[in-house]
């Protein structure tokens, strides 16, 4: 699409005003006319009405005595009455002259109160009953575009109402019919002039405002030109101008010379800058919002959106009271503490859905004066898994070196008491059955002694992970079919929902079987009255995750924190290993596995493993960017 010119903009500019002035005129000069002849065709017609009823008064004045009638007999009345107002010739003249000289009244009648017509224009009419018409005060009285509507609409007749009343009781009505169609033609040749001189105006202020610019730009094409190569990052080409050129032409063109050079400089340091920035903030886990002087944003996080709840490109550029509203806590307390001019110190909210944030504020000074503000958003569950995460891992670490001192130094003392209890069994031949049993007894809690110690060992022995590709989704079938028979005795019914997408992974594909095994068969343990176990797999750009729901009772609180800790076990008959190496797997793996879990709901356990060749990519990216 062409750039418009700024001549061209200037001759818009120009004729858009002088358009909007004179439509603005013309809507008041045809408005004006428009009400002007509606008000004098209303009143027109209610002097008219009144002329009408003063001679249908005098017509009326019939001595009633010599009539050979019954007073007291209203129809009898009436109908000389009727016939006094028919044969009056002086009515019947006013009537036809009314209609004859008024340029826009179509006829004029006097009517009974049931609406028959007593007299009328049409000598066709009088006596049969006349058709209800709109009363023309509606149209008087009403707006513009009504009063348009009916000049310019469908041909139509109005009436003007004049009710007559004869010894204080109502006698009739006089109607006084105005057209639509004589109205227009009153008001046509006005609007006519008017709709010529407006579009001539506009003519003279196109042809005014074509002239004047390009007298008036004629200088600044050139200065244009050389701004739009400078926009385009095209180097200047232009002749350099000459220095004895001292008016406003040449001291601008230097001008332009002089900061085109700095604005190339600037804008190859800022485009490095930008596109670092940008990848920075991009793959920041913490929304982050930088606010200028006036509180304009000029700096967003990706992640700021999921706080703030709008896209990047609305936040930009905008004020913080664009950016946020009262209406929800977070909103409040920022817009409070922008207005007081107080920070926040890191602090925990809760907001109306539930979720937990941590927000902080911190006003940015410069020499004692505000230059800035930022404003750093966290999501405070985030921070405690991983904080639950790296405690778990130093329980961990620190259990495992315990437990191989301990480990090392019971193994020896436990192989000498077995050897030493052999040879007592060996000298101790003729013994009672008692004694006998109670050595069974000690040589068998040794041996499981053994068995314990053996655990300890082979838990904290550094695994070699043997690393294959597959597709998780058929581990995840394999692991199915492993846990039907377990899942069988409980009356659990396990269903997989493994997507249509495929899920790459290079693993220890025995070790991430055996870790997503443990998951399940735990799940299936918890249900002691049956249900259905379910395992669905998700995926993003760089990880795979793996959710099992059971339909248990749920983890009471007071022991959620210990689910991963070696040895830990609710179960009457369980080893508390299967969680814990299910968490070293995943994390020997770069992956993680955490639970959700509501008590009487169930619970979910997600194992998140990296995709194939994720880890490499974000190396290439972190290499790329150093």
């Amino acid at each position: 699409m062409a750039q418009i010119r700024l001549k061209t903009k200037l001759v818009l500019a120009i004729s858009g005003m002088v358009f909007a002035l004179v439509a603005a005129f013309s809507y008041l000069y045809v408005s004006h006319v428009v009400r002007q002849r509606t008000a004098e065709a209303y009143d027109n017609a209610g002097f008219v009405a009144k002329e009408i009823r003063e001679s249908a008064r005098e017509a009326s004045q019939v001595d009633l005595s010599s009539a050979f009638i019954d007073t007291n007999d209203p129809a009898q009345v009436n109908a000389v009455l009727d016939e006094a107002l028919r044969t009056d010739s002086g009515l019947n003249t006013l009537l036809q002259s009314i209609v004859g000289y008024s340029p826009t009244i179509a006829d004029a009648a006097i009517t009974d109160v049931n609406g028959r017509a007593i007299v009328h224009t049409d000598p066709s009419a009088i006596g049969f009953q006349l058709e209800s018409r709109e009363d023309f005060r509606n149209v008087h009285n009403g707006s513009f575009r009504r009063q348009l509507e009916a000049v310019y609409g469908k041909p139509k007749v109005y009436d003007v109402y004049l009710p007559i009343q004869r010894e204080g009781q109502p006698f009739g009505d006089i109607r006084v019919g105005i057209s639509t169609v004589l109205l227009k033609s009153e008001v046509q040749p006005q609007l006519t002039r008017a709709v010529f001189f407006s579009a001539l105006a506009i003519l003279l202020s196109l042809a005014l405002a074509a002239g004047v610019s390009n007298i008036a730009l004629r200088p600044l094409e050139a200065i244009g030109r050389r701004l739009d190569l400078m926009t385009v990052g095209v180097p200047d080409i232009a002749p350099e101008p000459n220095p004895k050129e001292t008016d406003e032409y040449g001291l601008v063109n230097t001008k332009i010379d002089r900061l085109g050079r700095q604005i190339r400089d600037v804008k190859e340091v800022f485009s490095a800058l930008k596109e670092n920035l940008d990848q920075i903030m991009g793959t920041l886990q913490d929304g982050l919002v930088l606010f200028t002087r006036d509180t304009r944003v000029v700096l967003v996080s990706a992640s700021a959106e999921r706080f703030v709840g709008r896209p990047r490109g609305e936040i930009l550029g905008n004020v913080v009271e664009e950016v946020f509203n009262d209406a929800n806590k977070l909103g409040r307390i920022v817009l409070d503490a922008f207005a007081l001019l107080q920070p926040i110190p890191q602090r925990e909210i809760e907001l109306e859905n539930g979720r937990r944030i941590q927000i902080a504020l911190d006003f940015i000074a410069e020499r004692g004066e505000r230059i800035g503000a930022l404003l750093t958003m966290r999501d405070a569950e985030s921070v405690r898994r991983i904080e639950n995460e790296i405690e778990l891992s130093r329980r961990l670490a620190a259990i495992g070196r315990l437990t191989s001192g301990v480990a090392h130094e019971v193994k020896n003392p436990i192989n000498a008491i077995v050897v030493h209890l052999e040879l007592l069994r060996e000298k101790m031949r003729e013994i009672d059955p008692d004694t006998r049993r109670h050595m069974d007894i000690i040589g068998s809690e040794i041996h499981r002694l053994d068995r314990v110690v053996q655990t300890l060992v082979d838990f904290n022995r550094p695994l070699e992970l043997r690393l294959s590709d597959f597709d998780l989704r058929r581990l995840m079938e394999e692991v199915a079919l492993l846990a039907a028979p377990e899942a069988a005795r409980q009356g659990v019914k396990v269903e997989t929902n493994l997507g249509s997408e495929a899920l790459p992974v290079r693993a220890d594909a025995d070790l991430i079987k055996q870790a997503l095994l443990n998951v399940v068969i735990n799940g299936v343990q918890a249900m002691n009255d049956g249900g259905v176990l379910t395992m669905v797999t998700r995926r993003d750009d760089t990880a795979a995750t793996i959710e099992v729901r059971d339909q248990g009772t749920g983890i009471p609180p007071e022991i959620r924190d210990k689910i991963f800790n070696l040895y830990f076990t609710t179960k009457k008959v369980g080893s508390g290993i299967g969680l814990a190496m299910s968490y070293r797997v995943l994390q020997l793996h770069n992956g993680a596995l955490d639970f959700v879990t509501e008590m009487g709901q169930g619970t979910t356990f997600r194992l998140v493993i990296p995709l194939a060749g994720a880890r490499e990519v974000k190396d290439t990216e972190i290499a790329t960017r150093t």
